[in-house]
C-alpha cells in the first residue's frame, strides 16, 4: 500500500514522525507531506505556498527556506508552507507520482493530531480538513486525532523514550496502523467517493498497552431521530466525544468529506463491513 501521511501539527512534531515510522515498520510505502509550521485549527483553509519568512517549527529549516522542502538525508519527509489542505495536496499531486513511480497514493493517513479533534469541533480541524481533501481528490483517507498528546519535537522520541508523549505516540501510531490495515486489507473499494473516517484516541493514562483499546463504531453528532446501521444490537450509534471519555475506547465516525457531517445508514454500513474486525461494543 502507497500512503501519503499529513497532518496539521506540522512535519517536524513528535506524533507524525512515530507514525510515520511506524506506517514503516508494518512495511507500508510511505511519503510524508506536512504543513512547515504548526497549522492547527485551519479548517479546510487553502493558498499558495510561500518561501518561509520564519523558521519551520521548532528550527528544522532556516529563514528564506524554499516553499516546498524536504528532509536532506529522507527526501520521504517534505514540509509544505501552507495549510495542511496544500500539503496533502502537494503529498497526492507532486510527491506520490515521484516516489510510487508515476502512479497515485492507494491511502492518505491525516495524523495523529496533538489533541482530540470532536463534534462539531471537527469543521475548523486542519487534520480532518486534510483528510477532506484527500477524499474530494479520490483518495479514501481517515483522521487520526490523539487526547495523550504534546506540540514537541520529533527529536523527543529518541531523547525522551519513556516519556508520556513518547509511549503515547508510539501507542497511538500502533493503534493507526491497526485501523489502516483493517481498513484496507480487504479487496475492493476502500471507501465510497467522498467519505472519511474520523477516529479518535482516549487518553493512555488507563491505557498503557495498545492491546488494551477497542474501537467502537460512532457517529460525530449525537442525534436520536437518526437510524444508524446496526451495530451492537441497536441502530443509534453513540456520539464519539461520550465513546473516548468511557476509558479504553477509540470512536470511529465514518463523515461526509464535503461538509463534514454525519452520513446514512448505507454508508457506515459500507465501512463496518470493511472493519467489522476490529470493532468491539461499549459495555
Amino acid at each position: 500500500n502507497k500512503v501519503v501521511l499529513t497532518n496539521d501539527d506540522g512535519w517536524a512534531v513528535a506524533m507524525v514522525r512515530a507514525q510515520n515510522n511506524a506506517l514503516k515498520e508494518a512495511g507500508l510505502d510511505v511519503v510524508l507531506s506536512c504543513p512547515a509550521e504548526n497549522e492547527s485549527g485551519t479548517g479546510s483553509s487553502s493558498a499558495p505556498a510561500t518561501i518561509l519568512l520564519i523558521p519551520c517549527e521548532f528550527n528544522t529549516c532556516p529563514v528564506f527556506s524554499p516553499a516546498e522542502g524536504f528532509n536532506a538525508s529522507d527526501p520521504r519527509l517534505n514540509y509544505v508552507n501552507s495549510f495542511p489542505v496544500d500539503a496533502v495536496r502537494f503529498g497526492i499531486n507532486t510527491l506520490a507520482p515521484q516516489f510510487f513511480d508515476g502512479s497515485a497514493p492507494d491511502f492518505v493517513v491525516s495524523g495523529p493530531n496533538v489533541g482530540n479533534n470532536l463534534g462539531s469541533g471537527i469543521q475548523g480541524s486542519g487534520t480532518v480538513g486534510a483528510a477532506c481533501e484527500a477524499a474530494r481528490e479520490g483518495i479514501p483517507s481517515v483522521a487520526f486525532s490523539a487526547s495523550t498528546a504534546s506540540q514537541i519535537s520529533f527529536t523527543t522520541l529518541e531523547s525522551d523514550p519513556n516519556s508520556t508523549n513518547t509511549l503515547a505516540a508510539l501507542a497511538y501510531a500502533q493503534l493507526s496502523v491497526k485501523f489502516v490495515q483493517a481498513l484496507t486489507s480487504a479487496e475492493g473499494t476502500i471507501l465510497p467517493p467522498n467519505i472519511s473516517v474520523n477516529v479518535n484516541y482516549p487518553s493512555i493514562s488507563l491505557c498503557p498497552e495498545p492491546s488494551d483499546f477497542s474501537f467502537i463504531l460512532s457517529r460525530i453528532l449525537e442525534d436520536d431521530t437518526a437510524t444508524d446501521v446496526e451495530q451492537c444490537g441497536t441502530t443509534h450509534l453513540p456520539a464519539e466525544s461520550s465513546v473516548v471519555t468511557q476509558g479504553c475506547f477509540v470512536s470511529v465516525s465514518v463523515f461526509n468529506a464535503s461538509n463534514k457531517a454525519d452520513v446514512g445508514a448505507d454508508t457506515q454500513a459500507f465501512v463496518l463491513n470493511r472493519i467489522s474486525g476490529i470493532l468491539s461494543c461499549l459495555p
